[in-house]
């Protein structure tokens, strides 16, 4: 019964959203690597513009680097697109997608989630996947308060969720659970008036939904503040571009910070913008510069050159911070 209402719900309320008209496995691959620990609403344009442009894993396989990490600019943890691009060699050479979990989970930068997702969705494969929807949703219907960052929770949680597996269509299944959890199962709001499992839910039975998960784990972000210089000349910019050993996105390009460019320079504040990754939330004044002398380790990029390189995130932050206030002059 668990299962039917479930399913009912979901084919009658689901998001009709690209990679689920499909069961290639490849732009549902994709889509799962692209959504990780991001927002449908952001992974929607660099989704379709991905695809067309490399629509099959070949095209992704025989593209250089810095083309893929271009059009991945701005969304984030580009670790993902590197291995992206490893896997379409690997895919591309084996002659096709491979088909079994095992195989799935063998591709560079896949684990359990994004296999189980590809596996049950392009392969009818009856795994589970869990995610911190699927979490928040199977903590709360069985009332369980244990800390989900704690292993032993995950695993029974797990547990729970893979005996209601519907192994008939078990990709449609594991869609509607994280479909639940994304758009009614909230974790501040939770809509339980419109949700299929309310009569059976144990939090909303003891009123404690709101309470439910429990993550006892937090971490603290470090604040920094860097004050990044957009330095021009002739139709140029002063960027570097981040060695093969920078831990930090190797390969793409950065302005520079104003304490690079030497002592006397002088500077004239735009604006300011906030930029959170991981553990760090950076806050950064921007600051138009003039360049006494080349610093090491920098070069000027003409700006037409700009679509076609893959600019670090707080650099994309910066232009664009930079363009609007020449609009507004």
């Amino acid at each position: 019964m668990l299962r039917l209402r479930l399913l009912e719900w979901y084919r009658a309320c689901r998001r009709d959203l690209p990679w689920r008209r499909t069961s290639d496995p490849y732009p549902i691959w994709l889509a799962e690597t692209m959504l990780q620990q991001t927002r449908v609403a952001a992974v929607l344009p660099y989704y379709e513009r991905f695809l067309e442009r490399f629509p099959s894993p070949a095209a992704l396989a025989a593209a250089p680097e810095a083309e893929i990490l271009a059009m991945w600019a701005g969304l984030g943890y580009y670790s993902r697109a590197r291995n992206l691009h490893k896997a379409a060699i690997q895919i591309h050479d084996a002659g096709a997608f491979p088909g079994s979990l095992d195989a799935i989970r063998a591709l560079p930068g896949v684990g359990d989630y994004t296999a189980a997702a590809v596996g049950s969705i392009a392969f009818h494969i009856p795994i589970v996947v869990v995610d911190g929807n699927v979490l928040r949703v199977i903590a709360r219907l069985t009332g369980d308060s244990g800390d989900i960052g704690s292993q032993i929770t995950r695993r029974r949680i797990r547990n729970h969720a893979q005996t209601l597996l519907d192994p008939r269509c078990p990709g449609d299944f594991n869609q509607a659970l994280m479909e639940l959890g994304a758009t009614l199962c909230l974790p501040r709001d939770p809509q339980c008036g419109r949700c299929p499992w309310e009569h059976v839910c144990e939090a909303h039975a003891r009123g404690i939904e709101r309470e439910l998960p429990v993550k006892l784990r937090k971490q603290t972000l470090r604040r920094e503040h860097r004050t990044i210089a957009i330095a021009e000349r002739n139709g140029s910019l002063l960027l570097r571009q981040r060695g093969p050993g920078d831990s930090l996105m190797p390969g793409f390009w950065e302005l520079p910070e104003l304490h690079e460019l030497g002592g006397d320079v002088r500077a004239e504040i735009i604006g300011r913008f906030r930029h959170s990754i991981t553990v760090h939330d950076y806050h950064c004044d921007v600051v138009k510069s003039e360049v006494v002398s080349r610093p090491a380790g920098f070069r000027w990029v003409n700006r037409k050159r700009l679509e076609t390189i893959p600019l670090s995130t707080v650099a994309r932050k910066a232009l664009a911070l930079r363009a609007r206030a020449l609009d507004n002059k």
